[in-house]
């Protein structure tokens, strides 16, 4: 009879030969022309496709959904308020037993194409725990706004908008509010970061307090020449608007920009250039890179007070 450790062994050595297959069959094909750097569009591609780097991801996700639930158990389940006023414009709060409690707000990944932010819910216990509120919210993703980025990017804002307004009638912080982010999330919550609050919502420019972006994407150009252009509608001004990368002067949080060792090489560039960039331009980051994770594994350490994510976050807000 097969037992338990053996089959979660073959289980483990499966995982690294399908993920190894992927790639070796990617470095076997003709090279073709360089599309991006020195990346052909067969690279590109597959530089931007996370399957492609972690096979495990519906096992992780998967991991996502139960944990939450187990979240949801140990804490209650969440408040729910609308900040706008379609259906999708909803924000899970989670309430820390503190009066006057800082705020995080996790901003979740999915390609633009999907995520909840009831399976993100698994975050929370380490900002309740810690003393602060945790907010979770849903926004509209790519398919549903046939392709436009911009509607994503502006539920994000004005949910943060909402929670900056709204904190005291939760017995939160609106001079303590956070945000963190994964993947296509921090790509968001980049976009968040680089908002000019003042302009578009008579905002303090400084409401943010501080941001951690871990696997995010900061420049949109080379996501354009890639197969993610087959569902997103690219165009020179949403390339422009959304690449946080190239509005570095209205940056005014300090940030953690974090990535996986076993993420994808674009994933990994994207992390590394935009924290070079932000740093070039004077203004306060850290840069982590978490070993021995995957794309969809590094999220996990944010719920892990010991974790690579978790820790940091919780010294950033001053929590640890």
């Amino acid at each position: 009879m097969t037992s338990k450790r053996s089959l979660l062994l073959a289980m483990g050595a499966g995982l690294v030969a399908s993920s190894f297959a992927q790639t070796t069959n990617l470095a076997a094909k003709p090279k073709g022309p360089a599309v991006w750097l020195d990346l052909d569009q067969a690279e590109l591609d597959a530089a931007y496709d996370q399957s492609v780097y972690a096979p495990n991801i519906q096992l992780i996700q998967s991991q996502y959904a139960s944990n939450s639930e187990l979240t949801r158990r140990r804490l209650g389940n969440p408040q729910n308020f609308s900040y706008g006023p379609t259906p999708v414009e909803k924000l899970d709060v989670f309430l820390s037993k503190k009066l006057n409690a800082p705020i995080n707000i996790f901003i979740h990944g999915g390609a633009w194409r999907a995520g909840k932010a009831k399976d993100f819910a698994y975050n929370a216990d380490l900002f309740v725990k810690a003393g602060a509120h945790c907010v979770i919210p849903d926004f509209i993703n790519v398919l549903e706004s046939n392709g436009d980025l911009m509607p994503m990017a502006e539920q994000v804002q004005r949910s943060i908008a909402w929670v900056y307004k709204n904190a005291k009638s939760f017995n939160g912080d609106p001079n303590q509010i956070y945000l963190s982010s994964h993947s296509s999330g921090a790509h968001l919550a980049g976009v968040a970061l680089t908002t000019d609050w003042q302009r578009l919502y008579g905002l303090p420019m400084n409401i943010i307090k501080g941001g951690l972006l871990c696997s995010g994407m900061y420049d949109l150009k080379p996501v354009r020449l890639s197969a993610r252009s087959a569902y997103v509608k690219f165009t020179n001004a949403m390339e422009e608007a959304l690449s946080s990368q190239r509005h570095l002067d209205l940056l005014s949080s300090p940030l953690i920009v974090a990535h996986g060792s076993l993420e994808t090489p674009e994933f990994k560039r994207q992390s590394r250039d935009f924290a070079k960039a932000v740093k070039d331009a004077g203004k306060p980051v850290e840069f982590v890179i978490g070993q021995g994770y995957n794309h969809f594994e590094m999220p996990q350490t944010l719920a892990n007070p010991y974790g690579v994510l978790g820790e940091l976050v919780l010294q950033q807000m001053g929590l640890s």
